[in-house]
């Protein structure tokens, strides 16, 4: 990365977190609200900007991400065991299908409703060793795997149009691109690779111009990428291991920042886990997809 260009405004801490390993936000545009949650401290966090108030439930187990529903009060939740409805003011837990029952060692990592109304979602290894992880579709009524053989996968994200699908493997330091047409997901393409310096690429989100920002992990900055697989700009984030971004805000022009605190002196990273929030300056996101099925 030569001189890339530098985002004009530094993210600021939303909400002082503290996240063991935060990940998965994701804007709700009818309540103003947004979630994330802490895989590894198992929970889910509110944060409605506008009432400056923020809160956290417990989840049950290890928790990768969380998919909206038409019902506000429930959400579809990425459990290590597998998928399942999780009520947010009951706690109670439907299950809906499990992708590895095969593999006890595995769990759901990150995920995304696509255009199509389908959950995009990967697995890996929770030791982070085996190459056991994959990536896979839920309809609500069948479940298919489309890239396997990963230690760990962050994203997927889509396109603005639905037609491209783009999904990490961070150990090879590897952004791919997949065509995607009616559910059905072709071979894998590198988009971006990291340089060593970069740290390890992790979770994301593509705006409505169709860029992909690429947050990090390791490197305290996200990367927006335009859909040549070339630099736009980069984004500092005053924190080493940045996890992924979403963009909320009633205009969707809010880019919301999830990092971890796993494996960093606090003393040292004093702002590691923590929700940080930076505005685009008029680049808008993708309003944020329901699961139906």
């Amino acid at each position: 990365m030569t001189h890339p260009a530098v985002h004009p405004q530094t993210p600021h801490v939303a909400v002082a977190s503290a996240c063991m390993l935060g990940e998965g936000p994701v804007w709700d545009h009818r309540s103003n609200t947004l979630f994330w949650v802490d895989i590894k401290n198992p929970g889910i966090w509110h944060y409605r900007q506008e009432a400056k108030e923020h809160f956290r439930i417990d989840a049950p187990e290890r928790i990768g991400f969380i998919a909206l529903t038409p019902d506000e009060d429930e959400v579809i939740a990425g459990f290590k065991s597998g998928l399942a409805r999780f009520n947010l003011r009951t706690g109670a837990v439907q299950p809906i299908v499990s992708p590895d029952k095969d593999k006890p060692n595995n769990r759901i990592n990150d995920g995304h409703v696509g255009p199509d109304g389908a959950i995009y979602f990967g697995t890996m290894d929770d030791e982070e060793k085996t190459e056991s992880g994959a990536f896979w579709r839920w309809d609500g009524k069948e479940l298919t795997q489309f890239h396997s053989g990963i230690v760990v996968t962050n994203g997927p994200a889509f396109s603005p149009d639905g037609r491209l699908l783009y999904a990490t493997d961070t150990m090879k330091q590897t952004v791919y691109a997949l065509d995607a047409e009616g559910g059905r997901i072709g071979e894998p393409r590198p988009f971006a690779r990291f340089e060593q310096a970069w740290g390890h690429p992790d979770g994301m989100a593509v705006d409505a111009e169709g860029y992909v920002w690429v947050c990090h992990w390791g490197a305290s900055r996200i990367t927006r990428f335009a859909p040549d697989g070339s630099v736009e700009r980069v984004v500092p984030v005053p924190t080493a291991q940045v996890t992924k971004c979403a963009f909320g805000g009633p205009d969707l022009t809010t880019l919301y920042i999830t990092t971890a605190a796993i494996g960093h002196d606090p003393h040292l990273d004093v702002m590691a886990g923590h929700l940080f929030q930076v505005e685009t300056g008029g680049i808008r996101g993708l309003k944020t997809h329901l699961f139906e099925g």
